[in-house]
């Protein structure tokens, strides 16, 4: 059985090698691997498209190693599994701890905060743009959480952008 894998890892020394070594001892054959380090996004992630042979079994066996190294699989045979949303949050940002609010969001199931910016002005409030990672199928539940989240901080929400 053949299947197809784009990974998203970090741009940094050994993070690929980390990646293929598994494999040989889940029973899994490297037959492609391309690693495009040009096209890094905004997050320091760089693309991973790997082509594997084996068992069924097996192969299933890497993708679960892959989510116990917690490392972002975007695509399972042209199949999309991660999706992003972006919203704006207007509102005492700073004040309220921005640590905390990253905390909550990130402490939801299948959620994690990928980018954040911000706008300060001075002592008023500020503006933050805020971009979710989630599963596919999960926007309408992060949007959800993010809402109860700011109605406990009292942020206004700008629907998706």
């Amino acid at each position: 059985m053949r299947m197809d894998l784009i990974l998203e890892i970090l741009d940094v020394p050994g993070q690929l090698v980390s990646v293929l070594s598994p494999l040989g001892d889940l029973g899994a054959n490297l037959v492609t691997v391309i690693h495009q380090r040009e096209n890094k996004n905004e997050k320091g992630m760089v693309p991973i498209q790997l082509t594997l042979e084996g068992e069924r079994e097996n192969l299933n066996a890497v993708i679960e190693k892959y989510k116990e190294m917690n490392l972002s699989i975007i695509e399972i045979d042209g199949v999309v599994r991660k999706e992003y949303f972006s919203t704006i949050l207007y509102g005492h940002i700073i004040d309220t701890d921005v640590r905390d609010t990253v905390d909550k969001i990130n402490a939801v199931e299948g959620l994690v905060v990928s980018a954040l910016q911000f706008k300060l002005e001075g002592e008023l409030a500020s503006t933050a743009l805020l971009t979710i990672e989630m599963d596919v199928g999960k926007r309408e539940y992060a949007y959800e959480k993010v809402m109860e989240i700011a109605k406990e901080k009292d942020f206004l929400v700008i629907d998706e952008v």
